[in-house]
């Protein structure tokens, strides 16, 4: 019998990437990921201990190579704003892993990194304790509700032309507002919605550190 192939973390994470990008976290298992891979299901088992160290090992395959690194002497919203947009580019192709991100947030390498990148930076802005830990988990909800929305109903989606169709004389905003949204990029609708929660969280700050955040490039 041929001696099992030696495998790689990076090939193990590839492979049960391309089983969620096809079919979505509930097809991730360790035998569908040796089938991608051409192995036996228990020679997975000589590199991973169960399916919670592949989902944290898929995570760490998407999320490692983000850069956080920001200017130094920009502000501190556009420095946030970078770190926000690039976890959304890094996880917009992959919805399967946003998931997963979720569930194993505070033990995957990569994110407890950019947590406390992020964290990092609103420390320097000038928030502490409690108010630090309710704008870092508001950003983690924007973030994470965006990338959700527009993969389950973007603005350029049926839903929007359904609610653009309804009667002018009964439901007037609903169908302007949707008439106007069905013209808006995901890109643009994350960085604008972006801008508005830098700015309420510009509120709780030292008014020399409340400039309204300026459009991101």
């Amino acid at each position: 019998m041929p001696r099992p192939r030696s495998l790689t973390s990076g090939a193990i994470a590839a492979a049960a990437l391309a089983v969620l990008d096809r079919h979505g976290s509930t097809a991730l298992s360790m035998r569908a990921v040796a089938g991608e891979l051409g192995v036996g299901t228990m020679s997975l088992y000589r590199y991973l201990d169960d399916r919670a160290e592949l989902e944290r090992l898929v995570v760490d395959h998407v999320l490692t190579p983000v850069n956080l690194a920001t200017p130094p002497t920009d502000r501190w919203d556009r420095r946030l704003a970078a770190l926000c947009r690039r976890i959304r580019d890094a996880l917009s192709d992959h919805p399967a892993v946003i998931p997963l991100m979720l569930a194993h947030r505070n033990v995957c390498v990569s994110t407890v990194r950019w947590g406390e990148a992020m964290m990092s930076l609103l420390a320097g802005a000038g928030l502490a304790g409690e108010r630090r830990a309710i704008a870092f988990r508001t950003l983690l909800a924007y973030v994470v509700g965006a990338l959700q929305s527009d993969q389950l109903g973007s603005l350029s989606g049926a839903g929007t032309a359904a609610l653009a169709r309804l009667p002018r004389h009964e439901f007037p905003m609903l169908a302007e507002t949707a008439r106007a949204a069905a013209r808006i990029d995901p890109a643009d609708e994350f960085r604008q919605g972006l801008d508005l929660v830098l700015a309420g969280l510009a509120t709780d700050l030292h008014p020399a550190a409340t400039d309204a955040p300026e459009g991101h490039p």
